[in-house]
């Protein structure tokens, strides 16, 4: 790989101002002028947050590539860590705008809306940590992953996942993913359960399932639908509601 020229050559804006939160502002037409935008003391020219008004969004966090002239923006909420918005562009007013909307609290349809290169992963906010809704957002956004995926596999991946996602049984418990394969856990994040069986799409349109990691010793079938169908008839008795995940205390 290439080494990478030096921010201040690709980034002479940022560098003639001291940090990309400056440019930031400048670039804003004093849309920032009142929104608390920062740079780290490392990489000034590459990094830069913006604080939003809502306690259930982190900071945006604003990105410099590091080989083109290129910004990239992630918006998540604190809880999980769950992306919330993303996207990349070569346009710093429109990180403008949509870092200006993100500080404003404004829905995330709307900080689309005001900065189109916006990409919305499919999670949504869930203010009061309702256990259901944080289920329902982790879901939504696996279903726009998989339809998004850029793989070869994708296919079968996305049949998996919505296989899954029309059982009402696994559909009431929190879906995540450890290499692709597809598991259930009776808390949320941060902390996970374990104990339910796990879902694996195979390239060559087989469907596993099996009581470990992508071990698919309860069986393999050509469907989606029956993978998911075996899972349900092998869910522990007791597993569920979904209660939330709390943080793991350090011992």
């Amino acid at each position: 790989m290439p080494t990478p020229p030096d921010p201040a050559v690709l980034y002479p804006d940022a560098a003639a101002r001291g940090s990309l939160a400056a440019a930031l502002r400048a670039a804003a037409d004093g849309c920032l002028d009142a929104v608390p935008a920062v740079s780290p003391d490392s990489g000034p020219l590459l990094h830069a947050s913006v604080a939003s008004t809502l306690p259930h969004r982190e900071p945006l966090r604003i990105s410099a590539s590091t080989h083109e002239r290129r910004w990239s923006i992630r918006g998540g909420e604190p809880f999980q860590g769950s992306c919330l918005i993303d996207g990349d562009t070569d346009d710093l007013a429109q990180v403008a705008r949509a870092a200006r909307a993100w500080h404003d609290g404004e829905s995330l349809d709307d900080i689309r809306r005001a900065a189109p290169f916006v990409h919305l992963t499919g999670h949504f906010e869930v203010p009061g940590l309702d256990p259901v809704r944080l289920v329902e957002s982790e879901w939504q956004g696996m279903l726009r992953e998989a339809r998004e995926l850029e793989y070869s596999w994708q296919p079968q991946y996305q049949a998996l996942v919505e296989a899954a996602y029309a059982e009402p049984a696994l559909r009431a418990l929190y879906p995540f993913t450890s290499h692709w394969a597809l598991r259930f856990s009776s808390t949320t994040r941060p902390s996970l359960t374990l104990g339910s069986p796990c879902l694996s799409a195979g390239g060559d349109g087989a469907y596993g399932v099996g009581t470990g990691f992508i071990t698919p010793d309860l069986g393999v079938f050509t469907t989606a639908s029956e993978a998911a169908a075996l899972a349900v008839r092998h869910l522990p008795a007791d597993f569920g509601p979904v209660t939330l995940g709390r943080p793991l205390t350090a011992s």
